[in-house]
């Protein structure tokens, strides 16, 4: 379980900012990306502006940039989360039939989950929790099927300190199978069939932490990297 190579971080920066800076490093140039609410919106603002991204959400915009600057927002101008967002040159507008079309016909590159519960098989849940009121299950069931890949970001514990990365999901089901790499704050797990690989951890936390908070069964081939 040794540790390898060091991935240095440019700034200090909150859980949620350094989860999605290392997720913006699975994003290459010319993919069709969709963001999911919480911490995936945030990925759109680690993407270097070398790279050309398009970003897709339900409510009908492929070409989502960073989020604006503070005063800077466009009262009609959001996610579909409701959040604001801005535009990249070549940005285009649709209908929402045509936004879910899109996803179910399988042109997303990639989709960016966040999770309340994720299987070491990949299986994610993240719709519901029985008992609470739901506005609605989103489209989160058939990005989660149709995406070429399908990346999660959470927290590695819920608000009661339990392992979110689990052997079998507790709550109903989005989708089965769906996850390819998982990224909390505290590591970075791929999804294989043969189980959960640890790949990275981040610092400060060692193997040992990750292993001890985690419920699911992770195994380890060759080093693991550090993410700073």
């Amino acid at each position: 379980m040794g540790m390898g190579e060091v991935i240095e971080a440019s700034q200090t920066e909150n859980y949620r900012d350094k989860i999605a800076r290392r997720a913006a490093q699975e994003v290459e140039d010319g993919m069709l990306i969709n963001l999911g609410i919480g911490i995936p919106t945030k990925v759109a603002d680690f993407i270097p502006s070398e790279k050309s991204v398009f970003f897709h959400a339900e409510n009908g915009i492929a070409g989502t940039g960073p989020s604006p600057l503070p005063g800077e927002e466009n009262a009609n101008l959001c996610n579909a989360g409701g959040f604001p967002v801005t535009l990249v040159p070549g940005a285009s507008f649709f209908d929402s039939a045509t936004a879910f079309a899109i996803i179910r016909r399988g042109l997303l590159d990639m989709t960016i989950l966040g999770v309340l519960e994720v299987s070491q098989q990949g299986d994610i849940a993240n719709w519901i929790v029985p008992g609470k009121r739901v506005p609605g299950m989103g489209g989160a069931m058939e990005l989660a099927q149709k995406a070429k890949k399908v990346l999660v970001l959470t927290t590695h514990l819920d608000k009661q300190g339990r392992s979110k990365i689990v052997r079998e999901c507790n709550l109903p089901l989005t989708a089965k199978a769906s996850a390819d790499l998982i990224i909390t704050d505290m590591a970075v797990m791929e999804v294989k069939k043969e189980g959960l690989y640890l790949r990275e951890v981040m610092h400060p936390y060692t193997v040992a932490d990750v292993i001890g908070a985690t419920e699911a069964e992770l195994l380890i081939e060759g080093d693991v990297k550090i993410f700073r």
